[in-house]
């Protein structure tokens, strides 16, 4: 894709098209003889019509701004939600930074976040073609940022209050990278920015080890509603806390934040009446124990995050249930249970079991009427089934 092609008069007239196709003519040759039949250029329609799929896939992601962005696949797919950024960019300016290094910025999701905050942005992608669409979204927005193609590890740093660094978790051909070694700019580098800038934020894959996060940083992990979306590592003196879980909701709005040492242990008892899911993000920051201490809960196994209480709690971090009978973990037997509830379309939970919940699923053969819900976990060391009934979601009120 030629980003200048786009940006012209032509390109701008052929984008202004593509976005008013309809659904009845989105079919991808019916969009096309559209577009041509307007004096549109082949190859300019067929990237207008593209920018316009992505535009739309966007709005999850960036709401209104999507409409006059430009995006790539790889890009979109990778790029900070905006709810995640500006709060991220939020954060900084609060902590008294003022001006930041975004390494390997790509399409400019964090780069618009920080100039939005008032932030001075030197912003560098490797690939050419994602540095001219993050200075070109920049510039549609309005945003003043400072957007160069060049190496993040050859950049000068010099001058910058802050570094964000954002590295690739991709090859070339698409692949997610889940070994840090394998990152681009490699680990080493990044691993060693903060030594360099002490305000460093350091983005990084939900699965990260928490061994690997520089020391004394704090391990942030983020879901959006319930979509465990990010970890990032504060480093130096942006570290307000060891670990801290960052539920946002889009729907009230609302974010909620659990902190705590990441190394507690939660008292272990038998299951209770009702059973507490937690978020991944509760989950991945290991603040499993801190989150049953806000409703008293315990565990019924100290390696599997459900959590039980006697009462119905209310609460922001996890999914409730109550527990309406222990089924029996033999599939003949749990299959004539679940027909006797007259079960068809089941809701299957997992954690702490080796069952496949696909094959356990086909295996049953219900074909009744009424919605279940089970988890297949484990209490002690023994193997269980729990039937559920749904008690609440997580909690809406504003954080």
């Amino acid at each position: 894709m030629d980003v200048d092609d786009l940006l012209s008069e032509a390109g701008r007239q052929a984008l202004a098209a593509a976005g008013t196709i309809t659904d009845a003519h989105r079919h991808p040759l019916r969009a096309a003889e559209h577009l041509r039949a307007q004096g549109i250029a082949p190859a300019l329609a067929a990237a207008a019509l593209t920018q316009a799929e992505l535009r739309r896939k966007a709005v999850t992601k960036f709401g209104a701004d999507a409409a006059v962005m430009l995006f790539t696949r790889a890009g979109l797919e990778q790029a900070t939600r905006a709810a995640v950024a500006t709060r991220r960019a939020r954060r900084l300016a609060v902590a008294g930074v003022t001006s930041v290094a975004d390494l390997g910025c790509g399409i400019g999701a964090d780069t618009i976040a920080f100039a939005r905050a008032g932030l001075r942005v030197r912003a560098v992608d490797a690939d050419p073609t994602t540095a001219r669409i993050a200075q070109a979204n920049a510039a549609a927005l309005g945003l003043p940022a400072d957007v160069t193609h060049g190496d993040a590890v050859t950049t000068d740093l010099t001058g910058v209050d802050a570094v964000f660094c954002d590295p690739a978790r991709r090859t070339k051909g698409g692949q997610r990278v889940f070994d840090p070694r394998a990152y681009e700019p490699p680990w080493d580098f990044v691993a060693a920015l903060p030594a360099r800038v002490p305000r460093t934020v350091l983005k990084l894959a939900p699965g990260i080890d928490h061994d690997l996060l520089p020391e004394h940083a704090e391990g942030e992990w983020v879901s959006i509603d319930g979509d465990l979306v990010e970890a990032a590592a504060w480093c130096g003196p942006l570290a307000e806390t060891p670990r801290r879980a960052t539920l946002i909701s889009t729907a009230t709005p609302a974010v909620h934040e659990l902190t705590g040492t990441g190394g507690e242990q939660a008292p272990v008892d038998r299951p209770k009446r009702f059973l507490h899911d937690p978020d991944a993000a509760v989950i991945r920051a290991h603040l499993v124990a801190e989150f049953a201490g806000t409703i008293g809960g315990t565990l019924a196994d100290p390696t599997i995050a459900y959590t039980y209480t006697d009462e119905p709690a209310t609460t922001p971090f996890a999914r409730t249930y109550e527990v309406l009978e222990h089924l029996p973990v033999a599939l003949k037997r749990l299959r004539a249970a679940l027909r006797d509830l007259d079960a068809g379309p089941l809701t299957i939970l997992k954690r702490g079991s080796a069952l496949d919940v696909e094959e356990l699923r086909k295996s049953l053969k219900l074909t009744g009427g009424s919605p279940a819900t089970i988890a297949l976990t484990r209490i002690g060391r023994a193997p269980a089934v729990l039937l559920l009934r749904t008690a609440a979601g997580p909690a809406a009120a504003a954080g």
